[in-house]
C-alpha cells in the first residue's frame, strides 16, 4: 500500500524541527539545524563510548579478557562483556577498542567497526559486508605516517580451520581495497589467539605476488602488506602503552624484513613489540 505515512498514523508523521526541539529538551542544547543535531548526536555518542571504556575496558581488563580469549573461556567473556553476542563478534570488538586506544581515541572507531551495537554500545552481532572486521581511516601524521587505511582482521579459529576460514577472505579484502581505493599505503593486521605458521607464511609471500581485479585484468596490485599480530603482542602492546604512531614503522619495517619465518615473526614482531 503506497500512501503518506500519516494515513497510517498522525504519531509517525514527524518534522525535523520535532527532532531538533526534542534534542534540545532531552540534552539541554540549543542547536538550530539538522546538521548541528547530527554532530550533537555524534559527539555525545562518542562521550558515551570513552566513559564506557574508562569504566568497563581499562588497560588491565583488556590484558585480562584477551588472556580469556586465549583460555577459551566464553562463559567468564560473555560475563564481563555481555552475553547479546558470540564470542568471535566480542573479539572483534575487543580489538577495535584496543585499537582506538593505541590510536590515542583518534579516528571514527564506531563507524570503522563492522558490528552492530546495542544502545549501551556493546556489541550484538557481526554486521556482514563483504568486507575486513575493522576498516581504520588515518589522515596523513608528515614524518611519522601518510594517508591509509588499516584492515582489521580478527579470528579466533583454531591452527586447522584458520587456514581454511581465513586465507583466501583476508588477501581478498585487502586487494578489493587497494584496487578500489588506489593508495598503496594501505595494509592490514590479522590478529588472533594463535596464529598458525602456514597461514603468516602465505600471507608473507603475498608481499611478491599480484592480485588482479577478476572483471579487468589490466588492474591489478604488486604485493600486499599483512601484518599477523597474535594476542601475546596486543597484550604487550597495551601494557607498554605503545601508540600507533609507535607501532606504524615497527610494521613497516617488518614488512620491508627479509627474514624467513618462524624467525621473522619472532624477531620483528614479538621481540620489537615490548
Amino acid at each position: 500500500l503506497n500512501c503518506p505515512i500519516e494515513e497510517i498514523s498522525p504519531f509517525l508523521a514527524v518534522s525535523e524541527q520535532d527532532i531538533i526541539d526534542g534534542i534540545n529538551s532531552e540534552l539541554g542544547t540549543d542547536v538550530k539545524t539538522m546538521d548541528e543535531a547530527r554532530k550533537l548526536l555524534d559527539r555525545e555518542r562518542y562521550r558515551r563510548l570513552d566513559r564506557l571504556i574508562d569504566q568497563k575496558f581499562k588497560d588491565g581488563d583488556l590484558i585480562r579478557l584477551l588472556g580469556l580469549f586465549e583460555a577459551r573461556d566464553n562463559d567468564e567473556i560473555n560475563r564481563l562483556v555481555t552475553d547479546n553476542a558470540d564470542i568471535p563478534t566480542i573479539f572483534e570488538y575487543i580489538l577495535g577498542i584496543i585499537w582506538y586506544k593505541t590510536s590515542e581515541r583518534e579516528g571514527k572507531i564506531l563507524d570503522y567497526m563492522k558490528l552492530s551495537l546495542e544502545a549501551d554500545l556493546l556489541p550484538k552481532t557481526h554486521a556482514a559486508g563483504g568486507e575486513a572486521d575493522i576498516v581504520y581511516e588515518y589522515e596523513e601524521k608528515p614524518g611519522i605516517y601518510p594517508a591509509h587505511t588499516l584492515l582489521l582482521e580478527a579470528t579466533l579459529a583454531n591452527s586447522t580451520n584458520q587456514r581454511t576460514m581465513e586465507m583466501e577472505p583476508v588477501s581478498r579484502h585487502l586487494g578489493q581495497h587497494l584496487l578500489r581505493t588506489g593508495n598503496g599505503n594501505s595494509y592490514c593486521v590479522f590478529s588472533s589467539n594463535k596464529l598458525n605458521i602456514n597461514v603468516m607464511a602465505d600471507f608473507r609471500c603475498r608481499k611478491h605476488m599480484q592480485y588482479f581485479d577478476t572483471t579487468d585484468y589490466g588492474r591489478w596490485v604488486e604485493g600486499m602488506k599483512i601484518i599477523p599480530v597474535e594476542t601475546t603482542e596486543l597484550k604487550r602492546i597495551i601494557s607498554s602503552h605503545l601508540t600507533y604512531k609507535e607501532l606504524y614503522p615497527i610494521f613497516e619495517a617488518a614488512y620491508q624484513s627479509d627474514k624467513k619465518l618462524p624467525e621473522w615473526y619472532r624477531e620483528e614482531i614479538a621481540d620489537r613489540i615490548s
